[in-house]
């Protein structure tokens, strides 16, 4: 890993202590996990699928709350992970229980209740083996398995029940759990127990579980055809790449032994790792992830490099020009069969009497645009005469100091206010608000004598349908308001598209997009563009009347 990743990652997991804490489990146990009295949560919106968790305290600790220590407490990756999955679409419901083994899940009962939750169209991952090395039998957890993943068996009478019990292999117990996930009509995932803190000699190297459970746990799944991720080797390929003074930072400060247990940090790191090894399983759909990770931390939908990236100029520069700026949702360059609007927007005009330039580039927002100089680079082309279209919130939603979010977030709102966040390359920037931004292009594109129009985003394929909640409402209100305030006109164009994808239904529209939910094709990045002539056309003054083709008129 480059030490510029390195960096992004670190800031990465910091950004992770702002994520709410999860509501407070009730938790009564004795000596044996077992028997652990354990109020679990249960599917919030019954009617929609979910993930199901099963696993250990490394999945879901304690009372689930961080022992009242709040980010430096105990965490499990269960709760974290919950910040990178819509509630919309999928339920999560962590039946995770602290002690318990492959083993001991089954026996005391808690599968057996979690079973009862699962449906058709589910999904379980299931997370064991930092308690099945434990004694097979003792009198104070009894909670170890036969190692391997062969047929064996030992019958004991149990030192801790006192009862009677036949105890089988580590992978004896995976596969039951996928054989029973299986019947229920639900899709079982496999994951290797999560890294342990341990270095060898060199402290540059981590000191992986060897050929044990990590590799029992991979033999299951693919005996089995279940998607597996490897929480063991990515966590260890993590831990090696941040290096050993920042994963202490991983664990609770006032336990410098702990190897196992992470605090809220290091929970964040494991959960991106399950979010990398769903998508790369391709186990979800792919509207339901909010963030995305790459096993190494990264964001795993790239950005275009500006640098790559041409500056386009006008083709006649005596003619006046239509100039945009924007994002990928405006200029994606055929990318993955993706198409912008401002790609298919010329065939509108009459381009013997204007220019239509697009300088928008793909992962942009108001923020990016205007710190890596792209904005300098336009501003000098405009010209009196020129107008400039300006669509930028698909990107500037992201976290701030969240490297996830490659250094797009803008402030929300319109006001003065800023934050500081650090780059890559470890230097400073004060971020400002995305009405900062756009209110700096409207007034120096407006000293060149340029006209200026600010347009909303265009929707999300799943967010436009009579009912819901429309879509980039506040970045809507922040790109009007800023525009009248600043002597732009304003074009509402998520609810323009919006209404032209209500106009010719939902069948139509899902062939309009190239990906899950963001990015349009030819024929979306057609018919969008469609609705921006027909907004251009609408504006007082008209003032692209003479440029427009007859049959846009």
């Amino acid at each position: 890993m480059n030490r510029a990743l390195t960096r992004r990652c670190i800031a990465t997991l910091l950004s992770m202590l702002a994520l709410p804490w999860a509501q407070a489990q009730q938790f009564t146990a004795t000596t044996d996990p077992a028997r652990a009295q354990v109020t679990l949560p249960t599917p919030a919106r019954p009617e929609l699928p979910s993930i199901v968790l099963i696993g250990d305290s490394t999945v879901r600790n304690g009372h689930d709350d961080g022992q009242g220590k709040g980010a430096e407490g105990q965490w499990g990756w269960g709760n974290p992970i919950a910040a990178y999955l819509d509630a919309a679409q999928v339920n999560l419901v962590n039946r995770a229980v602290g002690g318990l083994s492959s083993r001991t899940y089954r026996t005391s009962g808690h599968w057996e209740r979690t079973k009862a939750l699962i449906k058709r169209g589910d999904w379980v991952l299931m997370q064991f083996g930092h308690n099945d090395a434990s004694p097979v039998n003792d009198n104070s957890r009894a909670r170890g398995v036969l190692r391997g993943t062969g047929p064996e068996t030992e019958d004991i009478d149990n030192q801790l029940t006192g009862k009677r019990e036949t105890v089988a292999t580590y992978g004896a117990y995976l596969r039951g759990y996928v054989a029973e996930i299986r019947a229920l009509g639900a899709t079982p995932v496999i994951c290797s127990p999560v890294i342990r803190k341990r270095w060898e000699a060199d402290g540059v190297k981590v000191t992986r579980a060897g050929g044990n459970f990590a590799a029992w746990a991979a033999e299951v799944a693919r005996q089995e055809k279940v998607a597996f991720i490897d929480l063991n080797e990515w966590g260890a390929l993590r831990y090696e790449g941040l290096g050993k003074t920042e994963v202490e930072r991983l664990f609770p400060a006032d336990m410098p032994q702990e190897t196992v247990h992470t605090n809220w940090l290091g929970a964040a790191v494991n959960a991106q790792l399950v979010i990398a090894g769903l998508i790369q399983n391709k186990v979800l759909p792919e509207g339901v992830y909010l963030r995305r990770f790459a096993p190494d931390g990264s964001d795993d939908r790239p950005v275009v490099d500006a640098r790559k990236v041409r500056v386009e100029a006008p083709r006649d520069p005596n003619l006046p020009s239509l100039v945009m700026i924007g994002d990928s949702t405006v200029k994606s360059g055929g990318q993955g069969g993706a198409w912008g609007w401002g790609e298919r927007i010329a065939a509108f005009f009459d381009t013997q009497r204007i220019n239509i330039v697009n300088h928008a580039i793909g992962g942009r927002s108001s923020r990016t645009f205007f710190t890596e100089g792209r904005w300098a680079a336009v501003l000098a082309q405009l010209k009196a005469g020129d107008t400039l279209l300006i669509q930028f919130g698909h990107n500037d939603g992201a976290r701030i100091g969240d490297p996830a979010g490659k250094n797009r977030g803008s402030v929300p709102g319109i006001g003065p206010e800023t934050v500081e966040d650090t780059r890559p390359d470890g230097s400073k920037e004060q971020v400002h608000s995305f009405g900062w931004y756009l209110a700096r292009y409207i007034d120096e594109a407006r000293a060149k004598g340029a006209r200026v129009v600010v347009l909303s985003p265009i929707p999300h394929k799943d967010r436009w349908q009579p009912g819901q909640p429309r879509d980039f409402e506040s970045h809507a209100a922040w790109a009007e308001q800023v525009a009248r305030e600043h002597g732009a006109q304003f074009i509402d164009l998520t609810m323009r598209v919006a209404e032209a994808y209500r106009a010719v239904g939902a069948e139509r529209v899902d062939s309009f997009f190239s990906d899950a939910r963001t990015h349009t094709n030819e024929a979306g990045a057609i018919f969008n563009a469609t609705q921006v002539v027909e907004g251009l056309q609408r504006l007082p003054g008209q003032p692209l009347a003479p440029f427009f083709k007859s049959a846009a008129r």
